[in-house]
């Protein structure tokens, strides 16, 4: 395990520390540090509190919520995705392309959430968005285009099934999650908006192989 991570390829090995550095911070001051980098929605005033704080949205947001998980196992579950997938990923296109692709998804996530976020504050919920799952969702999308036909093994229920049925799959569960509010607690929309953003930029640079 030591041996694999140490030729994991640099960018997300630095995510994967930043990652696991955060998420030992949150413990130090969890409300302070969820107050200044979770993902607010817009328009929050010094008179709407959120236990014992007054939260506002703040545009390094955008970004630094993709760094703060609510849990160990939320934690996990992202960086084991970010390392299997994002190493291959970032091997088969280069460190740039994968830093500006996967930054692209984290932003897509967040913008898509508060649009969302904000139409629920309008019904008087509040509540705060953290976690990398924006970005893993549009490294998912990466690998099943440029991997279409690898195959998975899935834990739950224990099947081979080739990625890009796998993610396609995984992608009309989440729409159906967000649609339905199945599985309360969990930001559907910003995963589907990470892969919805991953998917514009690929087509971007489809069209414009120079940019990439």
């Amino acid at each position: 395990m030591l041996r694999q991570f140490i030729y994991t390829p640099s960018v997300v090995q630095i995510l994967l520390l930043l990652n696991g550095i955060a998420f030992m911070f949150l413990f130090s001051a969890p409300m302070a540090i969820i107050e200044t980098f979770a993902l607010w929605p817009l328009g929050l005033t010094d008179q709407i509190v959120f236990n014992n704080i007054a939260p506002r949205f703040q545009l390094w947001q955008l970004i630094s919520y993709a760094f703060l998980h609510g849990g160990l196992f939320h934690l996990l579950f992202n960086l084991f995705a970010l390392w299997i997938f994002g190493s291959r990923i970032e091997q088969a296109w280069g460190s740039k392309a994968f830093v500006i692709y996967y930054f692209v998804c984290v932003i897509g996530a967040a913008l898509v959430q508060l649009l969302v976020s904000g139409q629920a504050m309008n019904s008087g919920e509040i509540y705060p968005t953290l976690g990398a799952s924006g970005g893993v969702f549009g490294l998912l999308l990466a690998f099943a285009l440029t991997f279409p036909n690898e195959k998975l093994m899935l834990l739950i229920p224990p099947i081979i099934i080739k990625a890009k049925w796998f993610v396609l799959i995984y992608a009309a569960v989440e729409l159906y999650a967000g649609v339905t509010g199945t599985l309360a607690g969990i930001a559907h929309f910003a995963h589907l908006g990470g892969m919805l953003f991953g998917f514009l930029l690929l087509w971007y640079w489809d069209k414009h192989p120079l940019r990439r």
